[in-house]
């Protein structure tokens, strides 16, 4: 049974050696089908995020992914979607991607992941997107980030409360209720 809600997951095309990041993946894919939410990710079938949307098809929900033509033509989709929107660029893609979704949740990733999450932050501090963002804090991995943050504040570059701009949960399995306000599992 469908929520109606769909979540955005941004995360590493990477598939790290650390066990954590690959099972925190796994389960947040799980949590998505239970929750009867659909997945809004970036297409690929590689990495963490080959994972989720593994997981996230296994447990029944629907998944769309957008993924850039250059990427396409590398063969990299996952080729067992629910939809696959291909777009022209990375800019296009992180577009899509926020217009799609009710919310966003961050898994640890590179540098393309810290683009996604920074931007998708600074969209809603300046107003342009008002969705959750939550931050999949697994083995403290978005600590420097939080520090950093903290930092910019206290230098004077960020208001105090841009700490609200979004959440941090140390577990997958939180996300969903980090995300929308309550428990969707039917």
């Amino acid at each position: 049974m469908s929520s109606g809600k769909r979540l955005c997951v941004f995360c590493g095309s990477s598939l790290p050696p650390e066990p954590a990041y690959r099972a925190a993946a796994a389960r947040l894919g799980e949590e998505i089908g239970r929750a009867g939410v659909e997945l809004v990710y970036g297409g690929g079938q590689i990495g963490l995020m080959g994972i989720v949307a593994d997981a996230a098809l296994a447990a029944g929900a629907p998944v769309i992914g957008v993924i850039p033509t250059a990427l396409h033509g590398r063969e990299i989709s996952h080729p067992g979607l629910s939809k696959l929107v291909v777009v022209p660029d990375m800019q296009e893609r992180k577009r899509q991607m926020f217009a799609l979704s009710d919310a966003v949740a961050v898994l640890p990733g590179g540098l393309g992941t810290l683009d996604e999450a920074f931007e998708a932050i600074t969209l809603r501090q300046l107003g342009f997107f008002d969705k959750p963002i939550v931050l999949v804090d697994t083995l403290g991995y978005w600590q420097p980030l939080l520090a950093l943050v903290d930092r910019v504040i206290a230098s004077g570059f960020a208001k105090p409360d841009a700490t609200q701009l979004y959440a941090a949960v140390a577990r997958a399995e939180d996300v969903i209720l980090a995300c929308f306000g309550k428990d969707l599992r039917p």
